[in-house]
């Protein structure tokens, strides 16, 4: 690949990934009630499902995912009834931090886990990121006789590009709680949080 195809493909994936959606909404939600560092999950399980995806574009498994829609349109279901029981565990929780993911304060391993985990399981929701990978990458790449080189690549751009848009989205939301915080208004936050949860939940259900 070219200096101007990476560039280019990098800014392709960094504008996308930037756009409002349901994987955004969960990075900031998570990053701004549980730190920065469950944010950052998120991203890391986002950006994985999106190495899946390529992965099965490369391979050429396009035909193999479509047969398989109605286990991608399951995770979709169970990724935004997830994200509506985060939205309404927000809603019920007091002003202390606690873990909504493990329902209990300081387990902060388990919950990074459970960031990761989620992020990851609704990226795999997005069965149509697959189709797009495989009509995306041919045009900067003949993906029959890709490179190693050009494979590590197409990796790094995906995770600077995807995951490092998803991780500032993760330290704004941060910076955003605190400001809130001293300003005692981290009861709102949280409900206002809670609410884009379960409207992002429910447009995930409602497209499948």
């Amino acid at each position: 690949m070219s200096l101007i195809e990476v560039t280019t493909l990098f800014t392709m994936m960094a504008a996308l990934a930037a756009l409002p959606s349901a994987s955004v909404a969960l990075v900031v939600t998570r990053a701004a009630t549980l730190g920065v560092k469950s944010g950052i999950a998120v991203a890391m399980g986002i950006v994985c499902g999106d190495l899946v995806f390529v992965a099965l574009a490369i391979l050429g498994l396009s035909v193999v995912a479509e047969t398989m829609g109605g286990f991608f349109i399951l995770v979709k279901v169970l990724g935004g009834m997830y994200l509506i029981w985060l939205g309404i565990s927000l809603w019920r929780s007091n002003d202390e931090p606690v873990d909504i993911a493990t329902c209990s304060i300081g387990n902060a391993k388990r919950g990074l886990t459970t960031s990761f985990v989620s992020g990851f399981i609704l990226t795999l929701g997005d069965v149509k990121a697959i189709f797009f990978y495989a009509s995306l990458l041919p045009m900067f790449e003949d993906l029959s006789t890709l490179a190693v080189f050009d494979l590590i690549t197409i990796v790094s751009i995906i995770v600077f590009g995807v995951g490092g848009v998803k991780i500032l989205y993760a330290v704004f939301a941060t910076h955003v709680a605190r400001f809130l915080e001293r300003r005692k208004l981290q009861k709102v936050s949280k409900k206002v949080a809670g609410g884009l949860m379960i409207g992002a939940g429910s447009y995930l259900i409602v497209r499948t």
